[in-house]
């Protein structure tokens, strides 16, 4: 039988899609990418904000058609939106056979089993447990290879007002040391050469199995895995970044200098009401801290704007921040009212143009920002992941330390011999723009200057 799998949302959604995937296969399933040849349809959803539920509903719709117009003998809806409105999906979508949450992605084959021989399945949703298989499982890899997420934990108790995650995916959980140790082996050996740590939050990695925040720890015995080249931290707590974190990246040459820091304001009154863990004087000191101890480190952010009672003053103060901090990668969400979160009945919700006239003069702000440090990267020269090849230009596509896959930027490379896909090369940068780069190859002997 055949199996297609629809992955939408972020990527620690796509690591339970590659691990359904796994145990699917395993059981000798196919699995395909042409929803009209697939028996099975796997839409795993995306609700973190309104446009996301959005997309989930519509791509359940789309994928359900196949079940008139082509094989589809099983449509499944699992993930966050599953989990989060499973009554309102059995109730309203019937076309969706099975139900399964964000906390049971394990029970993939059995629900499977169910709806291919009853038609239907019960709905499966337990925030509160881990999957069997969390990190042990061998998924089917869908990014390339070269680079793969290396999902640490799940869940989350930071309890953001604005967040509906925690009721989502339950409190925070890291994936034992050893099962991960296990699982980047295995992405290794099929020739990933990047794993991204992923999770709601990776600073606390391993404070609940071990008594302590153990991800320098996890970095140094993942280093250590033969054939993975580079390691990259995204979703890091500013508040939770210690010493001894920035003394590992500093010094691991592994683990590239880059990190993610969602801080979501810079303004002392929202973040209050946010129920963020900082202030803008902690955010500033901790940039200070990673720029002193990693001085070539590339910091990237998120922010939020036209949260609720957000003044103008706010947000002027929240653009004064981005303007001095300068930071090599930001991006802006538009305040999204969620149900169920504290933030949604706060008064002062602000109209939807006013958090889009605030999100793009910040984005504006951040356009000149990058145009600057792109251009400061002119005549170094640069590792670079090689991702692909662009025939009809000549040119090889690839990342430096600076960019992560699917939110920064890329390095279009020029080359007089061929580049396998998945090589990390010298290139020397020679020209830029905003967020891109071009550059040409040099030979290895040649030494570095970045």
């Amino acid at each position: 039988m055949n199996v297609c799998m629809v992955s939408l949302g972020c990527d620690k959604n796509l690591v339970d899609s590659e691990e359904m995937l796994g145990v699917l296969s395993n059981r000798g399933f196919s699995i395909i990418n042409d929803e009209r040849e697939a028996d099975v349809i796997i839409v795993n959803t995306c609700c973190f904000i309104e446009d996301a539920k959005k997309e989930s509903i519509d791509m359940i719709l789309e994928m359900a058609q196949y079940k008139e117009t082509g094989r589809c003998k099983a449509l499944i809806v699992s993930g966050c939106m599953a989990q989060r409105y499973r009554d309102d999906i059995v109730r309203d979508i019937p076309e969706a056979d099975a139900v399964l949450g964000t906390s049971s992605t394990d029970k993939i084959f059995d629900v499977v089993e169910q709806v291919l021989k009853n038609g239907h399945a019960e709905a499966v949703t337990d925030a509160s447990r881990t999957p069997e298989f969390a990190g042990k499982t061998k998924r089917v890899i869908t990014t390339g290879g070269y680079y793969e997420y290396l999902k640490i934990a799940e869940g989350c108790d930071k309890n953001c007002t604005y967040c509906a995650i925690p009721g989502m995916r339950g409190h925070y959980r890291s994936v034992p040391m050893e099962h991960l140790l296990n699982q980047a082996k295995y992405l290794a050996g099929a020739g990933t050469k990047e794993l991204i740590l992923v999770a709601q939050e990776t600073t606390l990695y391993g404070l609940d199995l071990y008594g302590k925040k153990s991800l320098p720890e996890l970095l140094r015995k993942l280093s250590a895995v033969d054939g993975i080249e580079w390691i990259r931290i995204l979703y890091c707590y500013p508040e939770e970044i210690t010493d001894e974190l920035i003394d590992e990246i500093a010094a691991n040459e592994k683990v590239v200098h880059y990190l993610d820091m969602p801080m979501q304001s810079a303004a002392d009154p929202v973040l209050k009401r946010m129920a963020r863990r900082t202030n803008q004087a902690e955010l500033r000191a901790i940039v200070e801290r990673l720029r002193t101890k990693v001085p070539d480190i590339a910091l990237r952010t998120t922010l939020i704007t036209g949260f609720p009672g957000e003044t103008q003053e706010d947000f002027e103060e929240t653009y004064r921040f981005v303007n001095e901090m300068e930071f090599d990668r930001l991006g802006v969400f538009t305040y999204s009212q969620e149900e169920g979160t504290p933030a949604a009945s706060f008064e002062g919700q602000l109209d939807e143009e006013v958090k889009n006239f605030r999100r793009s003069e910040i984005m504006e702000l951040q356009q000149e920002i990058s145009f600057e440090k792109s251009a400061e990267c002119v005549g170094k020269l640069f590792d670079v992941l090689i991702e692909g090849y662009m025939p009809e230009e000549d040119i090889y596509v690839g990342r430096t330390y600076k960019d992560a896959p699917g939110v920064d930027g890329s390095v279009f490379v020029k080359a007089d011999r061929e580049l396998m896909s998945g090589s990390i090369v010298p290139v020397r940068i020679t020209g830029s723009n905003e967020y891109d780069l071009t550059g040409e190859l040099e030979e290895e002997e040649d030494e570095f200057t970045e």
